[in-house]
């Protein structure tokens, strides 16, 4: 008997009690969770991360986003991208002029989207399917969540009851082409979103060996918001997923897809196949206010909000992180 799942990632809707707001954004977002509703009969759905715009310092967008995704008819399991979270960690500023370091993580904002998601990481069994999901940014962090998705990746999940299929989400890309690339070099205008989108060396090795001891089949990971289909590597099917919110790099690779839009896997004897499912709809919305981007504190001017903010937020007594740069990718 033949079933099926989702995949999707990249809503990042923002919302109107922001000090930013891009309706195109709110309007494909409000698109993506009628498909998702009208799909009832799903299995589940795997959120790869980026449920919001600036969930890593906007609690009402993580109640947003969860008020959302509790409406499905079915169940979903999510992780966390870098707007609900923060980014990976940053030897450095980037050759973009971004402050990189002022954008990593903090080990409160994992903590705060588990309040709301649940703990990370996370494997479930479903009709023989396990489903897996861990957000591969903290490496390199030295928080206490390090140290749990290291025992978890390889400790763990080897020694669960071995099942059909293997299915594992994440948010970060692990590799731009090719496991065995070089760690990009983010001080370099020419490599540094390909630094951005992936996960660095020695820890990419490592958290690819640590699949093929799980005998994970499948790996989802968005971030990058634009399509790639199916790559195999070493008998591992790697899916880059598309966005949803806007799309992002359409000439990454020569077979990327710049739709927006999100993933269906059909599941039965013969195995598992995909399906994209595009947007009905991509939104032509004009207008904007605030700013792209990663903006720092001192920009955020939530006076300009369409809908009144909390009232912490136009105090400032709220914010838990910061940047430096406007530009570049989300």
């Amino acid at each position: 008997m033949s079933w099926y799942f989702l995949h999707a990632c990249d809503l990042q809707p923002g919302s109107h009690r922001s000090f930013r707001c891009n309706p195109r954004y709110v309007e494909n977002g409000q698109t993506a969770y009628r498909q998702l509703q009208q799909m009832s009969d799903a299995d589940l759905l795997l959120v790869g991360g980026d449920l919001t715009r600036d969930g890593s310092i906007h609690d009402f967008e993580l109640e947003e986003a969860k008020g959302h995704l509790d409406a499905l008819p079915y169940p979903y399991y999510a992780i966390p991208g870098n707007m609900d979270s923060g980014n990976k960690w940053a030897p450095g500023p980037g050759g973009t002029g971004r402050d990189d370091p002022a954008l990593m993580m903090e080990s409160s904002q994992l903590d705060n989207f588990s309040r709301y998601f649940g703990e990370m990481p996370w494997s479930l069994v479903h009709k023989d399917v396990r489903f897996s999901g861990f957000y591969a940014a903290v490496a390199g962090s030295g928080f206490p969540h390090e140290e749990r998705m290291w025992d978890w990746l390889e400790n763990v999940l080897p020694s669960l009851p071995p099942t059909v299929h293997h299915v594992m989400t994440m948010h970060y890309m692990l590799f731009f082409d090719q496991p065995d690339e070089p760690t990009w070099d983010l001080t370099r205008a020419e490599e540094y979103h390909k630094w951005y989108f992936t996960i660095d060396e020695p820890h990419r090795a490592r958290i690819f060996d640590a699949f093929k001891k799980a005998n994970v089949e499948i790996v989802l990971s968005g971030h990058i918001h634009v399509r790639r289909p199916e790559q195999v590597v070493d008998g591992i099917r790697f899916y880059r997923a598309a966005g949803i919110a806007m799309p992002q790099m359409p000439d990454a690779w020569p077979n990327a897809d710049s739709r927006l839009g999100f993933y269906r896997f059909d599941v039965d004897e013969d195995g598992i196949r995909d399906t994209f499912i595009p947007l009905e709809h991509e939104s032509s919305a004009a207008g904007s206010y605030g700013l792209g981007g990663h903006p720092p504190a001192d920009t955020r001017d939530y006076t300009i909000a369409l809908e009144k903010p909390p009232e912490q937020f136009l105090t400032g007594k709220r914010w838990r992180g910061g940047g430096a740069s406007s530009n570049g990718s989300e």
